[in-house]
């Protein structure tokens, strides 16, 4: 881990932090991390997959030398995989030397074996826990995948950033973390967890940005090629599909055609590469053959027009 940083003093300094990790943001986008940091408040990012939402966190973290905790949401996410549980089988162990001991006193065995040392930490509660380098950042990725009463639990983490375990107390951090929220609007998320949170859309780049993205991600196309990748891309996401692809697919199929030794697009190669660009068959079989040469068409003459 690279030693701690002080959080950027402005925008302009929280794009220099972006772009020292390769990552290529916008200024409003810069201006929500900027005074997430500053006024200490979760960050709250919603858009559709794949635009670059969980790596935010992973700058904040590299870029301030701080420890990166995930937790990664899904359907029926609860308190012991997400906060703490405790270590049973260390307990049973404890329980059975102090039976074989002779210790009766049954108060004095429960307090003993509800100690901090017999505490599983998770993500939540790992992330209330301060070092050197400071209070660590907490990715919460995908919030929409968890269920409302999970949800419902955040509010009293995010709200006094204290965790409530009833045999020990409350743990309350001495340093708040740097929280990052992600969902990706499958469902609405509540009202009331929105409030604790600064907000923020992140949408799909436009073409000069992708491109600016494509040249630090994937640096072996060259300069023509990555200008018909992300012009093709561009003209996909106006279509009518099931799930547009994000800037990882953008990523992913400029790498896959470069290790297809291909320096140019055309219909065959865009037609056998589909997979990486579109992740349902609907899609697929709809952009595939006639539509994708005609995009191909489109692309080139507007190129070609515009010089390039």
């Amino acid at each position: 881990m690279p030693s701690s940083a002080p959080v950027p003093a402005s925008v302009d300094d929280t794009l220099g932090l972006f772009s020292a990790g390769n990552y290529v943001g916008d200024r409003s986008l810069a201006t929500a991390v900027f005074l997430a940091l500053k006024l200490r408040r979760p960050l709250f990012l919603e858009g559709e997959a794949g635009v670059g939402k969980t790596e935010i966190a992973k700058v904040l973290a590299a870029g301030l030398g701080r420890r990166l905790l995930r937790l990664q949401c899904y359907e029926g996410l609860d308190v012991a995989s997400a906060v703490y549980e405790w270590n049973y089988s260390r307990q049973m162990i404890e329980i059975r030397l102090a039976e074989a001991a002779g210790n009766t006193d049954r108060s004095a065995v429960e307090s003993d074996i509800y100690a901090p040392r017999f505490l599983i930490k998770r993500p939540l509660l790992q992330a209330l826990d301060s070092d050197e380098a400071g209070a660590p950042v907490l990715l919460i990725d995908e919030l929409d995948r968890t269920d409302e009463p999970f949800e419902a639990y955040l509010l009293e983490v995010l709200s006094d950033f204290q965790i409530t375990i009833p045999e020990i107390g409350t743990i309350r951090a001495v340093e708040p973390p740097i929280v990052v929220i992600t969902s990706n609007r499958t469902r609405e998320i509540h009202d009331a967890l929105k409030r604790r949170c600064f907000y923020h859309w992140v949408d799909y780049p436009d073409a000069e940005r992708e491109l600016a993205i494509l040249r630090l991600k994937a640096p072996q196309a060259d300069a023509a090629f990555s200008r018909q990748i992300v012009a093709f891309v561009q003209k996909l996401r106006s279509k009518d599909l099931f799930k547009l692809p994000g800037i990882a697919e953008t990523i992913d199929w400029a790498d896959a055609l470069v290790q297809l030794d291909k320096v140019s697009l055309d219909p065959a190669a865009i037609d056998d590469t589909l997979g990486v660009l579109l992740k349902y068959q609907d899609d697929i079989a709809k952009i595939r053959g006639s539509e994708a040469a005609l995009l191909l068409d489109q692309v080139k003459a507007e190129l070609a027009t515009a010089g390039r």
